[in-house]
């Protein structure tokens, strides 16, 4: 698969060249292109966007009335299937707004209404979380003012920016430390959003209560328990994505919302079969669990790998492994192969290491082990 930063590149450069041509007075073709492909090959995808966006705001006249019928002019006429879509002929789409969303985001917000109104075209056609940052950051209460009345824009890729654009720790963009400290600002709008008829709307809602779960857990777990009261399968399938970390964190309200409540049952049996492990190779565990109860429960199993890091601390990794119902009285054996093996995203470190369970939210057993590398 071709790298995203490849998405700006001399064909992209050479594209926008030829609309802001047309709508710019005395553009100068080679002086916007040259410092552009002079270095683009070298970047990575931010810094590309940046370097297009840089000279994009270098060819604008200043007057700000003037660059935003500019920007608009060029965009796509498409406002609803070419997000996705390479900018061509017709229009500037897809991933050439993540450059344009910048200029206005870096530089308009001297002109703050008539620049959020250009990043709610820009998003028609690509996206506009990024640069509405800027404008949440200089001015929350305004820059929300705004967005609520874009709660029943027909255009979905619009009503997905309220919920998108206000994500508190959206990847790769600046984080909006108010909302990370308070969400409540947005709660509203996310509720307004709840039951939106497209499911990119809705994912985007529930990814951003996954954020907001990060630092506030009791809010959303709470909130968790009154959407879904009587809730229909679209709004259980959004509260389920979005209390994704509190469940596999065991948060007890997040669980309750979903009917999952403390376990009554007896640990039988939890033994790591081999108790020296080395390097890629596999760890098979066992257990036996007894119900304690006499009536039926639905239980989540997760499994817990207690890594030691540089420092010589464990740091706890959650796995999920197993879900399913127990009758009173009833036993399940359970087995486990975990692999451990050389990856990208951690860094192991030989020495004692620890392997516990995670029932419905609450930790069962540990057993140690000895990992060489």
């Amino acid at each position: 698969m071709e790298p995203f930063k490849n998405s700006f590149s001399p064909a992209l450069v050479s594209c926008l060249a030829d609309h802001l041509h047309l709508q710019v007075s005395g553009f100068d073709r080679a002086e916007f292109e040259a410092p552009i492909l002079a270095n683009l090959q070298e970047l990575e995808l931010k810094q590309r966007a940046q370097l297009i966006a840089d000279q994009v705001h270098l060819h604008l006249p200043e007057q700000p009335a003037e660059r935003a019928r500019i920007l608009l002019a060029i965009l796509h006429p498409d406002e609803l299937d070419h997000a996705n879509q390479p900018s061509d002929e017709h229009g500037v789409c897809g991933w050439a707004i993540f450059a344009l969303q910048m200029v206005v985001g870096q530089h308009g917000l001297g002109d703050f209404d008539r620049s959020m109104e250009v990043l709610r075209q820009m998003s028609k056609r690509f996206s506009s979380e990024f640069g509405i940052r800027y404008f949440l950051l200089a001015d929350q209460v305004r820059a929300l003012a705004i967005m609520q009345s874009w709660l029943g824009d027909p255009n979905r890729h619009v009503r997905r920016l309220v919920s998108e654009g206000s994500r508190p720790r959206l990847p790769w963009a600046m984080q909006l430390a108010k909302l990370v400290a308070d969400p409540e600002p947005i709660m509203g709008l996310l509720h307004d959003l709840r039951d939106d008829k497209e499911e990119y709307v809705r994912r985007s809602v529930a990814n951003n209560l996954n954020d907001i779960a990060k630092d506030h857990p009791d809010l959303v777990g709470d909130l968790a328990v009154k959407w879904m009261n009587n809730a229909k399968p679209l709004r259980q399938k959004l509260v389920r994505h979005a209390c994704r970390t509190l469940i596999k964190q065991g948060h007890v309200t997040a669980l309750e919302a979903f009917g999952i409540f403390a376990p009554n049952i007896e640990l039988l049996n939890f033994k790591i079969d081999t108790k020296i492990i080395n390097l890629g190779e596999k760890m098979q565990f066992d257990v036996e669990l007894l119900s304690n109860s006499t009536v039926t429960q639905d239980l989540i199993i997760d499994y817990i790998l207690h890594f030691k890091k540089a420092n010589g601390k464990l740091a706890p990794k959650v796995f999920k492994w197993s879900k399913f119902t127990l009758a009173g009285g009833q036993g399940r054996k359970l087995s486990k192969a975990h692999p451990i093996r050389k990856i990208t995203t951690r860094k192991y470190y030989g020495g004692v290491q620890g392997l516990s369970l995670r029932i419905n939210g609450q930790d069962f057993g540990y057993q140690e082990f000895e990992l060489k590398v």
